[in-house]
């Protein structure tokens, strides 16, 4: 009843290809004749004529053979290496990451600048233009408000800049002034 041609369910087995890691016989045989002459035992028009090819073909194998061997010799990383797609999603974080770093970054500065009482440095012709176009959208693609300024961080400006450099401010005045601002 079962036939060796069918599977035990009843369909047609397929038939068997051979692995690739399995060389074939006329592989084998080229492999042996490249080997032979590199060790001197034959010639390679000995070598040509035993695999019915012509010298510059033998010789066309010869190198490829060679070059195989080179390359077969490199080094493996060990461990999963990632394909391009990975190390470009990785690079994408990292920007990311590093734009929202640099953004903290001039969040900080500028509440220093102003917690110190600093004049705001004139923005460059790239920050500039940016904000030219009115508010960037976010990452979610909302706009973001325009950042209103505090009542008392314009008080404090005011202060500093009523003063003239020829005149130096009274102390008590500039004082008061602070002191106005940072009363709830």
């Amino acid at each position: 009843m079962s036939n060796s041609s069918t599977k035990k369910n009843g369909s047609p087995k397929t038939a068997r290809v051979r692995p690739p890691d399995v060389p074939s016989q006329e592989a084998r045989l080229t492999a042996a004749a490249i080997l032979e002459v590199l060790a001197g035992m034959r010639t390679p028009s000995e070598a040509a004529h035993a695999l019915s090819v012509s010298v510059p073909r033998y010789y066309a194998l010869e190198q490829r053979a060679v070059a195989s061997l080179v390359a077969g010799c490199e080094p493996h990383l060990r461990g999963p290496t990632k394909s391009p797609q990975q190390r470009i999603a990785e690079l994408q974080r990292e920007v990311r990451r590093l734009r929202q770093q640099c953004d903290r970054q001039r969040a900080l500065a500028r509440a220093t600048q102003r917690t110190v009482g600093l004049s705001m440095p004139a923005p460059s012709a790239a920050t500039a233009k940016g904000k030219a176009h009115g508010p960037s959208p976010s990452a979610t693609g909302k706009k973001r408000r325009a950042r209103r300024p505090t009542v008392r961080a314009l008080k404090a400006a005011q202060a500093l800049r009523d003063t003239s450099p020829e005149e130096p401010a009274p102390a008590s005045r500039v004082a008061e002034t602070v002191s106005a601002t940072t009363r709830p």
